[in-house]
């Protein structure tokens, strides 16, 4: 079989199997709405949990800040080869400042993890993944030279057993997990993860993408929440979902900051963020310390949904602002959400390989923009 007779047949069967991916056009406005297919929705697809990335005034305002001094709209290199404009000097700082550690900034949240975990082991370390750890992880797994094992997700006494393994092959162990994971929308014990890590002697790494902004007074991760943060040797953020902007950054030690650059190889070899997004995410960071009312009516209305996705009958996970609705099979699922769209509710399905076989679901990432009866529409939608 030729190149693209092999091509066409495996798309032909992620087709007939309801797992074919497709690009969709949204836009997104303010109120926690998107418009799509040229029509509005109240939009749970996006991951803007503060609803700062469709806030009009926040926008004029800092369009206002630097209209007089606009920056260049390109880096036009590497931040080590002439790209590390001052925006990122000030951004680093602004976060050093509030977390009270080193900062670096990447360009994404994937570039920091297909980046740090290989530049920090080495071929006589083994990571220990929790199983339902993001794809962007599983990438720097593989990059990994000393290799890698997953412990059942949230199974601790599973990933003690691999630590002691780790401790009798003379292993440097690396224990890498999500603070709130992505697609159940559940939380990593990080408080026992820190225990084990101490018992172990071993490297802890833990992915904030889907809770800073959320987590905390001033939004700045669960880590920090629960006053572990000295405990964890790397932590990683994003600015692309709650903080309504683009790139990632990790709050580590000055050691450990100084040796990813001249070891990180996706932050070495990656052209720099345009310096206008570097100043937009030192602006928006500072803004949103500030909102706290934003995120306990975030989390209001993940209790909200929870009770009414189970009050009608079908089952979800979690505990935090990502609340799925399991459907179990690929079309059911296709189908249910495409009633969604129709009622006005932006929804896409999940499937397979993005999660475990027979449980495709509808994702709901809520909006602290939204209104309280949008949790009545989906309720009216699932009597």
């Amino acid at each position: 079989m030729n190149f693209i007779d092999r091509i066409s047949k495996e798309q032909a069967e992620l087709s007939a199997n309801g797992q074919l991916r497709i690009l969709r056009e949204t836009a997104t406005l303010p109120h926690g709405e998107a418009e799509f297919n040229g029509r509005i929705f109240a939009n749970f697809s996006g991951n803007d949990y503060l609803g700062l990335a469709g806030d009009a005034e926040l926008k004029q305002e800092f369009f206002a800040r630097i209209a007089d001094n606009p920056p260049v709209m390109a880096a036009t290199g590497s931040r080590l080869l002439g790209g590390s404009h001052h925006g990122f000097t000030e951004l680093e700082a602004t976060l050093e400042r509030h977390y009270n550690k080193a900062a670096l900034a990447f360009n994404s949240g994937y570039h920091a993890n297909i980046g740090i975990l290989p530049a920090l082991t080495n071929r006589d370390s083994v990571v220990l993944s929790d199983k339902l750890n993001h794809a962007s992880i599983i990438d720097g797994l593989r990059l990994c030279e000393g290799g890698y094992k997953r412990y059942k997700h949230l199974d601790y006494k599973h990933l003690e057993h691999l630590l002691q393994q780790s401790v009798l092959e003379n292993q440097q162990a690396f224990i890498v997990s999500e603070s709130i994971f992505s697609m159940d929308g559940d939380t990593a014990d990080l408080a026992e993860l820190v225990r084990l890590k101490k018992q172990y002697n071993a490297v802890l790494v833990i992915d904030e993408a889907h809770s800073v902004g959320v987590c905390g007074e001033q939004g700045l991760g669960l880590c920090h929440h629960l006053n572990l943060l000295d405990e964890v040797d790397v932590m990683v953020g994003t600015f692309g979902k709650a903080f309504g902007s683009m790139g990632s950054y990790c709050i580590t030690s000055q050691l450990l900051k100084e040796y990813l650059i001249n070891h990180m190889r996706s932050f070495i070899f990656s052209t720099a963020l345009p310096p206008i997004v570097a100043m937009w995410s030192k602006f928006i960071f500072e803004k949103q310390l500030t909102m706290n009312a934003r995120r306990i009516k975030l989390h209001k209305l993940g209790e909200a949904l929870r009770q009414v996705i189970t009050r009608h009958g079908y089952s979800t996970l979690g505990n935090s602002q990502i609340v799925p609705l399991i459907v179990g099979e690929n079309r059911a699922a296709l189908d249910l959400a495409e009633k969604f769209r129709a009622a006005g509710l932006l929804v896409f399905a999940v499937r397979p390989p993005t999660v475990p076989q027979s449980t495709a679901r509808l994702r709901f990432s809520l909006n602290a923009a939204q209104s309280e009866n949008v949790i009545e529409r989906i309720g009216d939608m699932l009597k």
